[in-house]
């Protein structure tokens, strides 16, 4: 009797046909060449009208800056970049990267931490948003390389973006044409990102074209892109999620991309563009959701309207299809599917979205791994799990305990080069081929990986049981009552015990609504934060109970992939 195939090795049969690039100019060139004249993006002039750049003129905008940097020296040189997402930052991504080797740094980073990236770094140059470049400037003594020259990307003097690209333009067409003949090396060190991870020391991780090109490949071989697909950027392009998938893959696909003007300005610009796609966190995903829910409520009968829950499914079908429409109408009229990483997505949410006719594909990756390892696909999906291993990538799981946790491992072409100027770092993360992920997870039988937390952030009881303080977040979060949650392991003074602590930011719109439009007071809000942790409790073992908790009156702080910070003041417990 032939064996029956797991999901994974199934999928092995399924992949989209992809053809091979292995840099970013070769993808660059191929692109303009099939697309030539079909859209790469959709911007918004000073006006406010949307005007959009074909192909070719992208791919000669990254030919005339570079050959502007070549100009000035800076071949085979790091290059730091940093702005919001905009049509210039991608211009000059490329640039950088094909004629040096490109340090993105986040534009939401402290200014000393800017200067010291590119002093490690040893860069030569900065390209950017005049509002990061003039808090360089005023610390420029700080600078180690007095030389450094600035781009700026929205303010007219001499060394601008756009006199940098108008100069490039006239050298080119009068012959010189270096940048058409730089021949990359797509296996050696080409983007330098600084990552501070989850443990709040900084990490230079050194990829190559090679590493972000099969990782193009392989998601675009288990998710689809259309030429008619029009890609909606939102997380920051400095980081390789949004950057890999969000700009590079459309680029390679011939689809299109438009950036969004501020999180304030999600709804507005959903209606402008129409988007077909978004690249988000879950944090994202259960905004959207919140407000579908909270329009649907208002805008039901009263004798559809749910409390809690999602009134979408006890609706008679006829009412099912209009609600879809209208969701739909809502997201800009053509969105079509979400997809998902940076944390776990609450597979709820997931499934609501799908019974919209919203596909919502979850995925897994880092940073050190370009990003993506594993995903959800156009041909199978777990609402509950990260997905499957992507083409050409394997992970297994590292010394398992008895239910199958252990340390995910990764092997793959899209796996870094190293971590800059430190071997002894190298050398512990990447041991015969396999990265060390540092995360938690199990693997099930037909290969979907399930993340249950990272190895740093577990806590051990004194009795040596594990506790993933992701688990019972996820419970926390799950009610509506609550915004945010972050749980501890502490110690107290005479006892050597560990005990779960749960640090919680309130949602007090809800909390509000709850109490029919009162405003609560402090004593209310702690009554029913403490009736949410009871019913927590009761879902969890007793050694994962929660046997404290502290109120938060703001936010906790969080990265730009909007996880939050297991380190800081984050981890100062109130009581």
């Amino acid at each position: 009797m032939k064996e029956k195939l797991s999901i994974a090795e199934q999928l092995k049969n399924k992949y989209h046909k992809t053809e091979e690039v292995t840099n970013f100019k070769q993808m660059l060139y191929r692109s303009a060449d099939i697309y030539r004249s079909r859209i790469a993006f959709k911007l918004k002039d000073e006006n406010g009208n949307i005007v959009s750049i074909t192909y070719e003129k992208f791919k000669n905008d990254v030919v005339y800056l570079g050959t502007s940097l070549i100009k000035k020296g800076f071949l085979n040189k790091k290059i730091a970049l940093i702005g919001k997402n905009s049509y210039k930052w991608c211009v000059s991504y490329l640039a950088a990267t094909i004629v040096g080797i490109v340090v993105p740094i986040d534009k939401e980073l402290h200014t000393d931490d800017v200067i010291n990236f590119m002093n490690v770094s040893k860069s030569v140059a900065i390209l950017g948003d005049s509002k990061n470049l003039d808090e360089v400037l005023n610390n420029k003594s700080k600078l180690e390389n007095k030389e450094t020259f600035f781009v700026h990307f929205n303010k007219e003097q001499p060394d601008c973006y756009d006199r940098l690209l108008e100069d490039g333009r006239s050298i080119y067409e009068n012959g010189f044409t270096s940048f058409d003949k730089i021949i990359v090396n797509p296996d050696e060190l080409r983007i330098l990102l600084f990552t501070s991870g989850t443990t709040g020391n900084a990490k230079g991780v050194c990829l190559s074209q090679r590493n972000i090109c099969s990782n193009i490949l392989s998601t675009y071989g288990i998710v689809k892109v259309k030429r008619s697909d029009l890609f909606f950027s939102v997380l920051p392009l400095h980081h390789t999620y949004e950057c890999t998938l969000g700009f590079l893959l459309p680029i390679y696909s011939g689809a299109s991309i438009c950036h969004c003007e501020g999180l304030r300005y999600i709804t507005k610009n959903l209606s402008e563009f129409h988007p077909s796609v978004i690249l988000c966190v879950p944090l994202l995903l259960e905004n959207v959701h919140k407000n579908i829910i909270k329009n649907l409520n208002k805008s039901l009968p009263k004798k559809y309207v749910k409390e809690t829950g999602n009134p979408y499914y006890n609706l008679p079908f006829y009412f099912k299809k209009i609600v879809k429409i209208k969701v739909k109408n809502t997201l800009g009229g053509r969105l079509r599917v979400f997809i998902v990483g940076a944390a776990s997505a609450n597979p709820d949410i997931i499934a609501d979205f799908k019974a919209l006719n919203l596909m919502t594909l979850q995925g897994y990756g880092l940073t050190e791994c370009s990003p993506l390892v594993a995903g959800n696909t156009d041909f199978f999906q777990k609402d509950d799990a990260a997905g499957l291993p992507i083409p050409n990538v394997e992970y297994k799981i590292d010394n398992p305990n008895g239910e199958g946790v252990g340390e995910i491992l990764v092997k793959g072409p899209n796996v870094m080069l190293g971590y800059y100027e430190d071997e002894e770092k190298t050398k512990q993360t990447i041991i015969d081929g396999w990265f060390h992920t540092g995360d938690l997870g199990k693997i099930d039988e037909n290969g979907y990986l399930y993340i249950t937390g990272r190895c740093k952030s577990v806590i051990v009881t004194k009795n040596g049981k594990n506790i993933y303080p992701e688990e019972v977040e996820y419970y926390l979060n799950d009610n509506p009552l609550i915004s945010e949650a972050l749980v501890l392991g502490i110690q107290k003074e005479d006892d050597d015990e560990t005990y779960i602590n749960a640090q919680i930011y309130p949602n007090i719109e809800a909390i509000t609504e709850y109490l029919k439009g009162s405003v609560p007071t402090r004593e209310e809000i702690w009554k029913l934060i403490s009736d949410v942790v009871s019913s927590v409790n009761k879902k969890l073992p007793n050694y994962k109970h929660i046997k404290s908790f502290g109120i938060r009156d703001k936010e906790f702080e969080k990265t730009t992939t909007k996880k939050i910070k297991r380190y800081g003041d984050n981890m100062k417990i109130q009581e």
